[in-house]
């Protein structure tokens, strides 16, 4: 919208004065093909679930203290009565196996062994 406006003025002034008259901008059609399309499938995203074994409260508190405190950004999701912890979502696969070797590499180094990750399709849903 507000490059439609500055597009007008900047005509309206182009033609003060000349006394020529000035052609309207084309419009531009509403969807381009590099646009996304209504009805067209969402691209499919990935997510690394991580977390302990047990889903216990206690362990998922000291999992995302630990996921804070070494950079990573996550979501919680309840799932059956159980808290989720999950990195990302990732626009492709590799993005979200990236993570979860930096991952699993810092946990090695912390000596964290009672966390896993998996790598799973990401649900809007979440």
């Amino acid at each position: 919208m507000r490059k439609v406006a500055m597009a007008m003025a900047v005509l309206a002034l182009a033609g003060c004065g000349e006394g020529k008259p000035v052609d309207a901008p084309k419009a531009k059609p509403a969807v381009t093909e590099s646009q996304p399309q209504a009805g067209t499938i969402a691209a499919q995203e990935w997510d690394v679930r991580v977390g302990p074994p047990d889903h216990k409260l206690q362990a998922i508190t000291d999992l995302t203290a630990w996921l804070l405190e070494h950079g990573f950004n996550f979501y919680i999701v309840k799932a059956d009565g159980k808290d989720e912890v999950f990195l990302g979502p990732f626009a492709t696969r590799a993005e979200a196996e990236a993570k979860q070797a930096l991952l699993t590499e810092k946990l090695a180094r912390a000596k964290k062994n009672d966390t896993e990750s998996q790598v799973v399709e990401h649900k809007a849903a979440q």
